[in-house]
């Protein structure tokens, strides 16, 4: 698929599929390859929207597990009020 011609879809199931270690880690050898340089402008650009893309799925990885973890700190929360009020 040509780039800029993706619907959407191609790009959820390949962001379901990559943790945030896999993103991160490709991401950080897309940044290795931009700062070294020496890529063709058209290489150059396509390595830019990979990048932004993988820093999307890190942002949004990291979005999720703050939402797990905040829910699961108020969860606690409401417990101990709970056992608080029990006494």
């Amino acid at each position: 698929m040509a780039a800029g011609t993706d619907t959407g879809t191609e790009t959820s199931a390949e962001e379901a599929a990559l943790g945030y270690e896999q993103a991160r880690d490709e991401l950080i050898e897309v940044v290795r390859r931009l700062e070294a340089g020496g890529t063709s402008l058209e290489e150059s650009l396509a390595l830019w929207e990979r990048g932004e893309e993988l820093a999307k799925v890190c942002r949004r990885r990291l979005e999720g597990a703050r939402a797990r973890l905040d829910a699961s700190l108020a969860a606690e929360r409401a417990a101990e009020a709970e056992d608080g009020d029990d006494e």
